[in-house]
């Protein structure tokens, strides 16, 4: 027969279970409360002043929307309501729109995009996570050619199209007399060229938008403003130290919020509305940026 344990033995048991306990709920503790930070999100209100404005423009953006993972229907419906809601005459999205399966349907998504309103239209871009759901990834990884995502891109451009948002990919176009939008294909998977989504702007104020603010230092001349996405502001921020990982070869550099380019052009990164990864925010609210631009 086994000796019976000793007390100090119970004590130690009953601290390891009192430990794991505690551990456990402090985890699903911090677990809720990143899925209802994750949840929870707000319009952000910006100025900037853009040269060659002549009159003032409110510009709603969202981006990061991460359809198709932890994002659904209701999710892009009240974000869409909320952009709405702010009466904006032009509507900007910032690319990750989908975190599909190439194969999977957006038709939701587009349902919901199709519900924008701004006088001035919808424009977006490419992201990486758009790319995915090409399935250039897996046809990368298989070693498959290129065709197959490569259609499904074309096929995604004009649905898109249909439901009222022109993506641009190193294209822009003259929103308004006054002012000139560019947009640059994905960073990570496409080749992005500045100068020529903004070669037609003249003498007009420039709005250029790029998913990832890694193209910031590349410039290759100034823009009015530049928006971007893509970081999620870190998504899991810590008090003191700030977020923990960003994805941008610059780290915290451009992890959110106001920032600077190459030849002092002015930019905001957006924190996002959708997650990747893991379903949780901490300290880093999903945002709608709606700015109220002028003339500088």
């Amino acid at each position: 027969m086994d000796p019976a344990p000793s007390p100090a033995t119970h004590l130690t048991r009953r601290r390891l279970l009192r430990g794991l306990l505690g551990g456990g709920l402090a985890v699903g503790a911090l677990g809720g409360a990143g899925l209802a930070q994750a949840a929870r999100f707000g319009v952000v209100r910006e100025q900037a002043a853009l040269p060659g404005l002549r009159s003032p423009l409110r510009a709603a953006f969202l981006t990061d929307l991460h359809y198709g993972l932890y994002a659904f229907a209701g999710s892009v419906r009240a974000w869409v309501d909320a952009a709405n809601a702010e009466r904006p005459d032009l509507i900007l999205l910032g690319g990750d729109f989908l975190d599909l399966r190439p194969d999977a349907d957006p038709a939701p998504l587009l349902t919901e995009l199709a519900r924008l309103r701004a006088p001035l239209g919808a424009f977006g871009v490419w992201g990486n996570h758009d790319y995915g759901s090409f399935g250039r990834s897996d046809a990368e990884r298989r070693g498959l050619p290129g065709s197959g995502w490569q259609a499904r891109q074309q096929e995604l451009t004009a649905a898109f199209a249909r439901s009222g948002v022109t993506i641009l990919r190193d294209a822009g176009r003259a929103v308004r007399d006054d002012l000139w939008l560019g947009g640059v294909d994905d960073f990570w998977f496409g080749r992005p060229d500045p100068a020529a989504a903004l070669a037609g702007a003249g003498e007009r104020a420039t709005l250029l938008l790029s998913h990832n603010p890694d193209l910031l230092p590349d410039l290759p001349g100034p823009a009015g403003l530049v928006l971007c996405g893509h970081t999620h502001g870190g998504q899991i921020r810590l008090p003191l130290f700030g977020a923990p990982v960003v994805p941008s070869r610059y780290g915290q550099r451009y992890a959110m919020g106001w920032v600077r380019g190459a030849y002092g052009t002015p930019a905001y990164v957006s924190r996002g509305l959708g997650t990747s990864g893991v379903p949780l925010r901490n300290l880093c609210e999903p945002e709608i940026t709606l700015f109220t631009l002028t003339p500088a």
